[in-house]
């Protein structure tokens, strides 16, 4: 069987032989072979278990709570292989998603296309907008309204021209279906447009979250306050209504 000496396998796994010497010094990982002349040797099983301490050196667990894990007579080395193909891949998903947002704002910067302030609350004036964004502020938090802005200001003109459409077209459905039930599955269907796009408004997109509270909160908003619900100008308190409920009937049914 194939030896390897402390050389050998810094090259291999990429460690320094200072960091191999620390190992076997705190009995992390012992060489398979100690010559008369003190030569440490390791062979495959010091290989496989170099390997884990790397992995969970990545998920950023300390020494000796590696001792620990690799030392309990239950360690089942298949089973950590799997754990840490599990973790590897949540953070490829999470690198990747990083990854995807500093396209969009490289992009954006060489194209001049982030939003600004005014461009964000375009349609209202700056005491209108200062009002609208106090008024966020205090229902749902400074925290919660500074991730919505920064998301919207990653977008370019066009994506976020965009999203104001769609939901300009979805109120407009809406407000066409609002003699049906609330409960109508056409209706839900619209509702769950609805929420999918006020979740890139939020900026919680595809987060675990799914805001049932908060969504029940917009609905309750939509039917006090008649800013939100005009058409053509004109308050519709009947239509209100008919939101309020049908947004408490998606979120009680399919929010968990």
């Amino acid at each position: 069987m194939k030896k390897y000496s402390v050389k050998d396998l810094s090259k291999l796994a990429g460690v320094s032989v200072r960091t191999l010497h620390h190992y076997d010094d705190i009995g992390l990982l012992k060489p398979a072979i100690r010559t008369e002349a003190k030569y440490r040797l390791y062979g495959e099983n010091e290989l496989l278990k170099l390997q884990q301490i790397l992995f969970y050196k990545e998920l950023e667990f300390t020494l000796q709570e590696i001792i620990d894990i690799l030392e309990d007579p239950d360690f089942d080395l298949i089973q950590a292989l799997k754990n840490h193909k599990r973790a590897l891949k949540t953070k490829q998903q999470q690198i990747s998603l990083m990854l995807n947002t500093i396209e969009k704002t490289m992009s954006n910067l060489k194209n001049k296309t982030m939003i600004t302030d005014n461009e964000l609350y375009e349609g209202f004036s700056k005491e209108e907008r200062d009002e609208i964004r106090n008024e966020a502020i205090e229902k749902y938090g400074n925290n919660t309204i500074k991730t919505s802005e920064k998301y919207l200001k990653k977008l370019s003109k066009e994506q976020l021209e965009q999203l104001k459409k769609e939901q300009q077209d979805i109120f407009k459905n809406l407000f066409r279906m609002s003699s049906n039930s609330p409960k109508n599955e056409e209706v839900q269907l619209e509702i769950a447009r609805h929420y999918s796009n006020i979740r890139k408004f939020w900026g919680t997109d595809g987060v675990s979250d799914a805001q049932k509270k908060e969504y029940r909160g917009l609905g309750k908003l939509y039917a006090e306050d008649p800013r939100f619900t005009l058409v053509d100008g004109k308050p519709q308190p009947e239509f209100a209504k008919f939101l309020y409920d049908a947004m408490r009937f998606f979120a009680n049914s399919q929010l968990d």
